[in-house]
């Protein structure tokens, strides 16, 4: 859990993960090879963006390392977290988790870029239009769903499917960066999600949220076929 400071009093930043399974090389940014969601005309801008981002991420770890996270080691004062363009935020771990998330990506080989997949996004919709009428967080929905459920309303998945979720960020890039460095999260779930290698599809979801202003799901799937093409 992360505290951020708010216009009146504070808000709390939670960012969530869940995976469930069953058993490339680099490229240059912005190119077409990256940019897999440019003529998903069911994402929103926001949401294509995230998946560039993420493709980004794992064309290139090192790269993305030295790029957008290396210079974000003077945006600390102690354990404040001054991410451009956004209000402080309390972290858990301070700086040294920046430094241990940017030792990781440089020492990570690239990993398959991800392709948009409709169902999975319909999916993280799900959980998006719940939560911004309920204010919960987390990964059940009011139904008690969880994100398998809600994956396997729209088709069947096979090698292994995640789930990320983040709440309060304003850039797909921040997005991406906060559940990258996972301060408090001894796992680096989140992390481990972005990088598995197992994964070759992504579905992404991004709207209101009454407590945290915005939120973002991000649906993982290593095989998915989707049900209206069946």
């Amino acid at each position: 859990m992360r505290i951020k400071a708010g216009k009146t009093g504070m808000l709390v930043l939670i960012i969530a993960l869940g995976s469930f399974a069953l058993y490339g090389s680099s490229t240059i940014w912005h190119s077409d090879y990256l940019n897999t969601a440019v003529n998903a005309s069911y994402l929103s801008a926001f949401e294509k963006e995230v998946v560039l981002e993420i493709n980004k991420l794992r064309s290139d770890p090192a790269r993305y390392a030295r790029e957008y996270i290396e210079p974000l080691k003077g945006h600390y004062n102690g354990r404040k977290f001054y991410y451009p363009g956004d209000l402080p935020l309390m972290t858990k771990e301070g700086v040294r988790a920046l430094i241990e998330c940017s030792e990781f990506l440089k020492n990570h080989g690239p990993a398959p870029i991800l392709k948009p997949d409709q169902g999975l996004s319909q999916a993280a919709d799900d959980h998006v239009t719940d939560q911004s009428k309920t204010g919960y967080i987390g990964h059940k929905g009011r139904d008690h769903s969880g994100f398998r459920d809600r994956i396997e309303r729209y088709g069947e998945w096979a090698v292994r499917i995640a789930e990320n979720i983040a709440y309060g960020n304003v850039t797909p890039r921040q997005v991406v960066i906060y559940l990258l460095i996972d301060d408090g999260m001894p796992s680096r779930g989140h992390r481990k999600n972005f990088l598995n290698e197992d994964f070759r599809l992504i579905g992404v979801a991004e709207g209101s949220h009454p407590g945290y202003e915005r939120m973002c799901v991000m649906e993982f799937a290593g095989k998915f076929q989707n049900l209206a093409s069946k």
